[in-house]
C-alpha cells in the first residue's frame, strides 16, 4: 500500500531549514541512541545528522538547542475517523499536539476521495499527514449483498481508495468482498463477522484485522469447543439494513451505525454473554499460538486499539468520566457518552464480569501475538467512540500495551517503524535518518527506559515545520476554547 502524499493548507508558507542541536537520536530499528546528534532539516526532510559541532551550520538555518532531549519519528495512528467531523480541525490538532504527524482514516466518503485527487483536500497546517484513505465503509447501508458489496469495491477503486474498509458485515458479504478485493489487488482492512473464522479470513488474503476482531471472533477462535461456540455465532445476525426501502433510510440507518459505535457493547444479551464466557473459560494457549502462525504464515496485520476495548469492554471506569481532557469534547458528545454508559452500567454484574475477562484475555492475546511476530500496528479508532478523545487516546493505547506487558521499544516501533512498514513507506517513514520526511517528536526523557517517557512531549516537527511546546500548548487551547471534538 503507497501512502497517500501529505497534504496541507493550499499557499502554506513553506518552513525555513532549522537544526535540532544536540540531541540523542533514537533508532526504532534496532534501540540503539545516537547521542548529541545535530540534525539539520529542510525542504521537509532530514538533510543531515553529525555529531555536534562537526558540521558548518548552513546560512539561513535557525539552530534549536536541544540537548537532553530524545528524537524519534513521529507517531502514526493507524485506525481514526477524523475526517468524517464536519470540521476536522480540532481533532487534527489534537493529534498533532500529542505527536502524531500521520494517520489512516478508516471512514471515507467518495467526496474525499474526489477532493483528494483533485488536490483540494486542503487539511489545516498543524495536521498530521494523511496517510491512506478508503471510501465508504462496507456496511448493510451500501453492501447488503454479495453483489453490493462487490459493486462498491469497484467503485472506490475507481475513485482512487487505498485500501476497502468493511464492517458489520455477514459472512457472505464478507467472503464476496474478500475475494474481489483480492482479485483487484487492493487491501481489506476491518471487522470480522462473528460467524467467520480468523483462519479462513486470513488465508484468503484479509490485510489488516481491527480491534482484534472485534469482539468473541478471536477468542472463539482459540476455544477448545471452537466448533460448537461458532456454529451458534453463525446462527446469530449482523446488523441488517431493513429490508423496506422507504425514503432516507440509508440516513436513518446510518444514525442507528453512529449510535451503536459509541459503545458496540451496549448490544450484548445474556445468550451473547454466556456464550463469551463459555470461550473465555475453555480458552487455549496452544490454539492462540496457531492462530498466530496462521497470521505470520499469511502477512495478516492487526490493529489492536486496546483503548478502544477497554472504553467499550469497561465503559463505566470512573477514570473515563473523570478524564480532564473532556474539556475537548463537545457537551453534546460527552452527553451521548454518558448515556451509552448509562445502558452499560444497567449490564448484570455476570455480565460485567466477563467483559472484564475478556479484555484481560485481549491484553494477553495481543502481548502473545507480538511475540510470535504477528505484525501489529498501534491505532484509537478516534473520533465517535465513546470516551476515545483524539491525540490523547494514543497515549492511552501505549499505557495498555504497557499493562499487556510490551517492552518499550515495541511500544514505539508499534506507533512508528510498523506503521511505515504497513503502509509501504519505510523509505520515507518509521526512522530518523537523512532522507526521511522530517515528521518528528522531541521527547524529554528515554523513550526506552519507560513507555511513560513517550508522554514526555516537549515538541513536533511536522513536514519540517517545528512546534515548540508552547505552540503545543496554544493548539490545546484552541481546541479547549472551541469544545468542538465529537
Amino acid at each position: 500500500m503507497t501512502p497517500s502524499p501529505a497534504v496541507g493548507s493550499v499557499g502554506q508558507t513553506p518552513p525555513e531549514p532549522i537544526e535540532l542541536r544536540g540531541v540523542n537520536v533514537v533508532d526504532t530499528r534496532t534501540g540503539k541512541i545516537s547521542a548529541r546528534q545535530d540534525v539539520g532539516i529542510a525542504d521537509g526532510r532530514i538533510v543531515s545528522m553529525a555529531n555536534t559541532g562537526a558540521s558548518p551550520l548552513l546560512g539561513g538555518t535557525t539552530r534549536i538547542d536541544v540537548q537532553g532531549k530524545f528524537l524519534v519519528p513521529g507517531f502514526i495512528d493507524m485506525h481514526v475517523h477524523a475526517l468524517n467531523a464536519a470540521d476536522p480541525s480540532d481533532a487534527l490538532a489534537l493529534m498533532l499536539a500529542n505527536g502524531i504527524t500521520g494517520f489512516r482514516q478508516m471512514s471515507g466518503t467518495t467526496k474525499l476521495l474526489a477532493d483528494r485527487k483533485a488536490g483540494v483536500l486542503n487539511l489545516p497546517e498543524a495536521s498530521p499527514a494523511l496517510l491512506a484513505l478508503c471510501g465508504d465503509m462496507l456496511s448493510p447501508v451500501n453492501s447488503a449483498t454479495p453483489e453490493s458489496a462487490t459493486a462498491a469495491i469497484a467503485g472506490q477503486m475507481v475513485h482512487g481508495a487505498d485500501f476497502i474498509k468493511i464492517a458489520a458485515a455477514g459472512v457472505e458479504q464478507f467472503a464476496a468482498a474478500q475475494a474481489e478485493a483480492k482479485r483487484l489487488g487492493i487491501p481489506l482492512a476491518g471487522h470480522l463477522p462473528i460467524g467467520i473464522d480468523p483462519v479462513v479470513a486470513s488465508k484468503s488474503g484479509i490485510h489488516s484485522i481491527e480491534h482484534l476482531g472485534p469482539g468473541i471472533v478471536m477468542i472463539a477462535a482459540c476455544s477448545t469447543d471452537e466448533e460448537a461456540i461458532r456454529a451458534q455465532l453463525t446462527a446469530t445476525p449482523e446488523i441488517a439494513r431493513p429490508s423496506v426501502n422507504l425514503p432516507f433510510i440509508d440516513s436513518i440507518f446510518d444514525a442507528i451505525l453512529k449510535r451503536i459505535v459509541i459503545n458496540p457493547v451496549r448490544r450484548t444479551t445474556p445468550e451473547s454473554a454466556r456464550l463469551l464466557q463459555h470461550a473465555i473459560d475453555t480458552f487455549s494457549l496452544e490454539k492462540a499460538r496457531t492462530l498466530a502462525d496462521v497470521f505470520i504464515q499469511n502477512g495478516t496485520w492487526h490493529c489492536l486499539t486496546l483503548i478502544r476495548q477497554l472504553t467499550s469492554e469497561q465503559a463505566d471506569l470512573p477514570r473515563f468520566r473523570g478524564d480532564p481532557n473532556l474539556r475537548y469534547v463537545s457537551n453534546a458528545a460527552q452527553r451521548n457518552w454518558r448515556k451509552a454508559t448509562a445502558d452499560f452500567a444497567k449490564f448484570p454484574p455476570e455480565t460485567k464480569s466477563t467483559l472484564k475477562q475478556e479484555y484481560e484475555l485481549q491484553l494477553e492475546l495481543a502481548k502473545l501475538f507480538d511475540d510470535a511476530g504477528v505484525k501489529m500496528t498501534a491505532g484509537t479508532d478516534s473520533t465517535g467512540a465513546g470516551w476515545v478523545i483524539p491525540g490523547f487516546a494514543l497515549h492511552a493505547e501505549f499505557d495498555e500495551l504497557d499493562s499487556a506487558g510490551f517492552a518499550p521499544l515495541r511500544v514505539l516501533q508499534l506507533a512508528t517503524l510498523n506503521g511505515a512498514e504497513f503502509l509501504d513507506a519505510t523509505d520515507s517513514l518509521g526512522t530518523v535518518a537523512v532522507g526521511k520526511l522530517a515528521d518528528l517528536v522531541l521527547l524529554d526523557a528515554n523513550p526506552l527506559e519507560n513507555v511513560q517517557n513517550l508522554h514526555t512531549i516537549s515538541g513536533v516537527i511536522r513536514g519540517g515545520r517545528y512546534y515548540s511546546s508552547g505552540d503545543l500548548d496554544s493548539l490545546k487551547r484552541r481546541v479547549e476554547a472551541s469544545r468542538n471534538i465529537e
